[in-house]
């Protein structure tokens, strides 16, 4: 039998929405947000020579350039203030819980609730500005060695480039925030989601022009709008996909009540990694690559070149490296963001179990035992979601680089912020349903 908000929510529909007045709010004010994060991607960065840093730009857009402007929306093929984009931030969150699980004054704070996550996210908010400011001198540095870039190279330029970097990351940081608390969805997200779905429309009206000059059949457009399509429907049922292992509660007395067993469920996703593992494997492969295209290529040794030239994409050693990189990431941060032995304790202390197994230690391998097997799975569908754009290139050469990655973070944010809509017109209509009952009591008192 469906639950009260099951129930609930099979109901939902328009004239609900109509009737959320703090929802629609929220959906303005993140719409706004948004709207302002977009216009900061095209503001560019004083002192640059726009029309010299496209051309360098060019050369190196097929590397790990080409990654980072996907996730900042554009802004780092236009060298905009926003070029940085909230990439520093999740990097700092990252580097902090791998260390909360070395630290032990870090793993503490992580356990204290509200107060210790409040102490972390500033350390994060340190780690950002840190990170930030050496990325900025760093892309200062190598915007001055270009071919006439910089109109006046020197100090100046690489202060004030500095400055407006780490300020934009700061101010998108806190945008992202936030749409958190007064939006609706997860701010962060929702400003990496906005950056990447802005080129669909381009990406798209170009693979038509193409179809329409006869540069791209029309039956290969086809394939990949079914290819596209099919990959979103199995992120979605991978995504929503769970292992629920049985909870139970046994009896227990307050007072002079008896409250009977309770039974639960511990949801543990297939894939708990999220996007993380395919976004550094990426990242890995692309930055020697990135390396030697600022260097002189002429000065690399033969043996250099053709490893470059094997980590290509569409090659095999590039695909069998990106395969291996993601299957390891997803078990490596799968063990930091989960600790069974956690898990085990909290249930523990509540007083829950899992039938037929005992409690601490025995439900703490348990637990692992079927969170590695579950990994495995969601390991081999990065894999598959992010190789099949790789072999769709290679073999078709489809223009634009339709990546698994990009549809994972976008289908996975659509998935949340829709989660939310639907959160909150639930709890509104469990506020109409308790005012309704409310004055149907006062009535029968009076």
């Amino acid at each position: 039998m469906a639950s009260a908000a099951e129930q609930l929510a099979a109901n939902l529909n328009f004239s609900a929405f109509s009737k959320a007045e703090d929802l629609k709010k929220r959906i303005w004010f993140t719409l706004g947000a948004l709207l302002v994060y977009r216009l900061g991607t095209y503001i560019p960065l004083p002192g640059i020579n726009p029309a010299a840093f496209s051309q360098a730009f060019q050369g190196q857009a097929g590397g790990i350039l080409g990654v980072f402007n996907m996730f900042s929306g554009g802004a780092v093929a236009r060298m905009a203030i926003f070029a940085l984009g909230i990439m520093p931030y999740i990097s700092a969150s990252i580097i902090i819980q791998l260390m909360t699980s070395v630290v032990p004054s870090l793993e503490q704070l992580k356990k204290e609730g509200e107060q210790g996550r409040k102490v972390i996210n500033q350390y994060t908010r340190y780690g950002t500005v840190l990170l930030a400011t050496l990325q900025a001198y760093g892309i200062a540095v190598g915007l001055e060695g270009g071919n006439n870039i910089v109109t006046e190279p020197g100090w100046f330029f690489r202060i004030s480039t500095v400055l407006t970097l780490v300020g934009g990351t700061m101010f998108l940081m806190w945008l992202g925030e936030q749409i958190t608390s007064r939006g609706i969805g997860n701010g962060i997200s929702l400003i990496i989601f906005a950056g990447i779905v802005a080129a669909l429309p381009n990406a798209i009206a170009g693979t038509l022009e193409l179809g329409r000059t006869g540069a791209l059949s029309t039956g290969l457009i086809i394939v990949v709008i079914l290819v596209a399509v099919a990959c979103i429907a199995f992120i979605v049922f991978i995504e929503r996909a769970q292992r629920r292992l049985i909870i139970q509660y046994p009896k227990r007395q307050v007072g002079s009540r008896m409250f009977q067993g309770d039974t639960s469920h511990l949801p543990l996703k297939l894939n708990t990694a999220g996007v993380i593992p395919p976004i550094f494997a990426s990242s890995l492969l692309l930055l020697p690559a990135t390396i030697a295209g600022f260097s002189n290529t002429t000065e690399l040794p033969g043996w250099a070149s053709a490893v470059l030239a094997s980590l290509g994409h569409g090659q095999p050693l590039y695909m069998l490296f990106y395969a291996g990189m993601i299957g390891f990431f997803a078990f490596f941060y799968t063990a930091i963001v989960f600790n069974p032995k956690d898990t085990a304790d909290n249930l523990k202390q509540h007083g829950g179990f899992i039938p037929g197994i005992r409690p601490g230690e025995r439900t703490a391998q348990y637990i692992d035992y079927v969170l590695t097997r579950i990994t495995v799975i969601g390991a081999i569908y990065l894999i598959l979601v992010c190789l099949l754009p790789e072999f769709l290139i290679a073999q078709t050469g489809v223009p634009f680089y339709l990546g698994g990655t990009s549809l994972l973070i976008v289908v996975s944010v659509t998935l949340d912020t829709v989660a939310q809509i639907q959160g909150h017109l639930i709890a509104q209509q469990y506020e109409g349903l308790i005012k309704k009952s409310k004055l149907r009591g006062g009535k029968r008192g009076r």
